[in-house]
């Protein structure tokens, strides 16, 4: 009774799948120049998410099977609203800003999938790094989570995802009190907000076994010019998880992309900075920063810093000016500049920052 169910999960889930990869593409290299190229390409791409979702609309689900079918169709609804809205931006008066938009349906549409994970093989390696897809023994452990396992998993703090001054968080589903686990707290650009921006880290995370905190600008990006505001909400964030999971306090790493990114600098240079390493992502730079920051801080502090060549918002002179002047305080910086990239956000440089970021000593 349950086989033309079955069909529809087996037809749909590769259609979402394939459709989450093209956006991850599109906006791993969306930039105002490549944006024809890519609206091309997608136009060219099979388009079999329609099809697929209109096949399960036309099935008669079984009714333990609906919970599943909920949240398949509604990932399937908001990737194709990214595609569509990409596949549309060149006709939008900012057609930039019209891709940019259209890339937020990724987090609705993993957001709706993930649950997913714990009973569909396909979708669990899709949350995963490829070097872990392959692993039977991390794939049993996976295997063997309670999927109703309270505190662990992806959870909003405060409100909804992106309520302004809560937070995201994604904790691996085989969390273990005995041992702390490290903590990312990954801030959003000036547009975004932390329930979109932890989907950017939950596939590593969950690889490795890292706590992510995507926290959400109190106004309408990080008060750059006022750290006090959104500085001690985040600090408020972090006792708050540490309070009820067992964070490594050697291993606490401040990251962020753009706004996110320049935020970096402004809270993580301060003397009373918690953070023990630093990841600045397509950040703006400016030298009076360093007048701010703390010299018995920034003395060997390990900072990770990554921009675009391409980057059209700011410019690499700023990143290659923050790491000089970093050296030249007694940082330990590691730069990256990467040819392709625009002001978008590196996913693939993640596996680089956690390894930078775990390794011993």
């Amino acid at each position: 009774m349950d086989e033309p169910a079955v069909d529809a999960i087996a037809r749909l889930v590769p259609a979402i799948l394939r459709a989450l990869h093209a956006l991850e593409f599109a906006g791993r290299h969306l930039s105002p120049a490549t944006l024809p190229q890519l609206i091309d390409a997608l136009a060219k791409r099979d388009n079999d998410l329609g099809p697929a979702l209109a096949a399960s609309r036309a099935v008669a689900w079984p009714e333990r099977l609906e919970p599943a079918r909920e949240r398949l169709e509604k990932a399937a609804d908001a990737a194709g609203e990214g595609i569509a809205g990409l596949l549309a931006a060149n006709d939008a008066p900012q057609p930039i800003r019209a891709a940019y938009r259209a890339l937020r349906s990724y987090a609705q549409a993993a957001e709706a999938l993930y649950p997913m994970a714990a009973y569909l093989r396909p979708v669990s390696q899709f949350f995963l790094e490829a070097s872990q897809r392959g692993d039977a023994a991390f794939a049993g452990r996976l295997a063997a989570v309670d999927p109703a396992r309270e505190k662990v998993g992806v959870m909003h703090v405060g409100g909804p995802p992106g309520t302004r001054g809560a937070f995201s968080l994604y904790v691996p589903e085989y969390y273990d009190a005995q041992r702390a686990w490290p903590l990312v707290v990954a801030m959003h650009g000036g547009s975004g907000n932390g329930g979109a921006f932890l989907w950017s880290w939950l596939r590593e995370a969950r690889s490795r076994g890292v706590i992510v905190m995507a926290p959400t600008a109190i106004g309408g990006t990080w008060s750059m010019m006022e750290p006090e505001i959104d500085g001690p909400n985040i600090d408020r964030m972090v006792d708050e998880v540490a309070g009820q999971w067992n964070v490594d306090t050697t291993r606490q790493l401040l990251t962020g992309m753009s706004d996110g990114g320049t935020f970096t600098y402004v809270l993580g240079l301060r003397g009373d900075c918690r953070f023990t390493h630093l990841a600045p992502i397509a950040a703006a730079f400016h030298p009076m920063m360093m007048t701010f920051a703390d010299a018995g801080r920034v003395s060997g502090l390990p900072v990770h810093i990554v921009h675009g060549a391409q980057d059209w918002m700011f410019p690499p002179e700023m990143a290659q000016g923050a790491q000089r002047g970093l050296q030249e305080a007694g940082a330990n910086v590691t730069y990256r500049e990467i040819a392709d990239l625009s002001h978008t956000y590196p996913r693939d440089e993640n596996a680089a920052i956690l390894d930078w970021f775990l390794k011993a000593g």
